[in-house]
């Protein structure tokens, strides 16, 4: 049960849009962002003080969630910029065989059991902690451990995936 209202919520939408569209200035980038604000208030009501006021409150969550994501397209920045200020001979560049190879991690991904594929994806790709993972999918750490055990194992293994291998012709096989 949240300390709001529906009603609440939804007089509260115009400015809420309308400070996430001045921060992003992309009316797509601010709708998602208002969205998963609305979903964080959801997930953290109870931080929310009743008697405080609820608007001022959704525009802080709008304010930090626009600040993490500059944070993190900054902290990604500077990675790839060190990336590729690298000695070129310490980066190999991959040809048919790596582009072989990741479109098998691909369909093996996308084969995994939908459980599997979602711990996967938000621990692997999103770089989410365990715990984390649990609470978004409800689940036990536990349960999360597993099912990424399975995941990667199944990533490793191409039996686990239940499709056809990919192969080169004329050339060789990574995973041979």
């Amino acid at each position: 049960m949240t300390p709001w209202t529906a009603t609440e919520i939804e007089q509260s939408l115009p400015r809420l849009r309308s400070y996430a569209r001045a921060l992003t200035r992309d009316p797509v980038a601010a709708d998602d962002l208002v969205q998963e604000a609305l979903l964080r208030a959801y997930e953290r009501a109870a931080t929310f003080r009743p008697g405080n006021s609820l608007r001022s409150w959704l525009l802080s969550i709008v304010h930090n969630l626009f600040i993490d994501q500059k944070r993190r397209e900054a902290s990604e920045q500077r990675r790839n910029a060190r990336v590729a200020a690298l000695d070129p001979g310490a980066v190999i560049q991959g040809g048919q065989e790596q582009a072989v190879w990741l479109a098998e991690v691909a369909a093996r991904f996308d084969a995994l059991p939908d459980e599997q594929r979602a711990v996967a994806s938000l621990i692997i790709v999103q770089g989410v902690s365990y715990q984390e993972a649990a609470e978004t999918l409800d689940v036990p750490v536990g349960t999360v451990m597993s099912r990424l055990h399975r995941a990667r194992a199944a990533l490793r293994e191409p039996h686990h995936a239940g499709n056809a291998r990919l192969h080169i012709v004329g050339g060789r096989d990574a995973g041979a």
